[in-house]
This record gives structure tokens, C-alpha cells and sequence, in this order.
């Protein structure tokens, strides 16, 4: 059963950006409702489609530089990388139905 794992500034590059697998990226902080709400359908899709997407979380109050590099300005925010690169982001929240929508095309 895949959950999400944490990733840090420190532990970006090589657990997301050189990963073989495409990596969802889950930028949130603790104080965040939104990100709270979303929580559960992240995790849910962790363990849907292990062994074809891997799943991160980010606190954005403990590591500020890779939220910086990437222009995070609202959390929630949900990036989908593969191939070391950017391919989709989400902003706020969303059912898991949407999310889904918007990652099976990059997954598959």
C-alpha cells in the first residue's frame, strides 16, 4: 500500500526531478484548509496507481526554495513531473474524480 512520502529542498532533485517514475508533487502546509481537505485524495491516488506514479508531499513552511523555483503562489498546489520536468499543476482544491482527470493522460 503506497502513501505519500515527504520530500525537502534538500531531497528535491534527486527523490522527484531523477525519479524514473512520473512524481505528483503535493505542496501544502499544516495551516491550510484546502490542503487538508485535498489530503485524502492524494493519498487515495498514491495507492491506486502504485507502480505507475509516485506520490510527494512538500510542507511549504519548512522548505522554502523549491516552492520558490517553481513559482508556488497558492497552496494546495499539486505538480506533476516526469522526465525530470514539469507536465501539469493544479491549484486549490479539487475532487479526486478531477485530479484524476487531469493526471491519467500523463500516466498512462
Amino acid at each position: 500500500m503506497a502513501k505519500p512520502f515527504e520530500v525537502t529542498d534538500a531531497t528535491f532533485d534527486e527523490e522527484v526531478l531523477q525519479a524514473t517514475e512520473p512524481t505528483l508533487v503535493d505542496f501544502w502546509a499544516e495551516w491550510c484548509g484546502p490542503c487538508i481537505m485535498i489530503a485524502p485524495a492524494v493519498e487515495a491516488i498514491a495507492e491506486e496507481y502504485e507502480g505507475k506514479l509516485r506520490v510527494a508531499r512538500m510542507n511549504v513552511d519548512g522548505n522554502r526554495r523549491t516552492p520558490i523555483r517553481y513559482g508556488i503562489r497558492g497552496i494546495p498546489t499539486l505538480i506533476l513531473f516526469k522526465n525530470g520536468k514539469e507536465v501539469t499543476r493544479i491549484v486549490g482544491y479539487r475532487p479526486k474524480e478531477a485530479l484524476v482527470e487531469e493526471l491519467l493522460p500523463h500516466i498512462t
